[in-house]
């Protein structure tokens, strides 16, 4: 698994956190606190949940238009930010191809999900990019 891979893990367990606390005050001191990783696994997990956390209406706005029938706040909380981790690495993280992105939302979603996880995330994902292909365009 590679260190992109195991840091999103990681970021979406902070994120889960900070959705079910809404608390970003020690977020990240108390969840590395008892955990030896490498710095480029930290790096990644923090860039992703702080980026996700500053824009969390923004991100939550895309997903409310891409998700017919869905409101945000019934998504099930892992599948909810498994897309804001995704959408925000769409649409802020240059060097990361949008296939990139998608597939690894897509497996983590299948590992920490239900069993209808993975399509879910696919069919909001694929809509984002159609809506937005003016930005991630050149990522694709």
């Amino acid at each position: 698994m590679g260190y992109r891979r195991k840091a999103r893990e990681y970021a979406l367990q902070m994120l889960y956190q900070y959705d079910i606390s809404q608390q970003s005050s020690g977020l990240f001191d108390g969840f590395w606190s008892d955990k030896v990783v490498q710095d480029d696994i930290r790096e990644f997990a923090n860039i992703l949940v702080d980026g996700v956390i500053k824009n969390v209406s923004m991100i939550d706005e895309k997903i409310r238009l891409s998700a017919s029938h869905w409101s945000v706040d019934r998504m099930a909380v892992v599948d909810r930010n498994i897309l804001r981790m995704a959408i925000f690495e769409l649409l802020y993280i240059r060097d990361i191809p949008a296939k990139v992105t998608i597939n690894e939302a897509i497996e983590i979603a299948k590992r920490y999900g239900v069993e209808e996880s993975g399509s879910f995330v696919n069919g909001i994902l694929d809509r984002v990019v159609k809506d937005h292909q003016e930005i991630i365009a050149d990522k694709l």
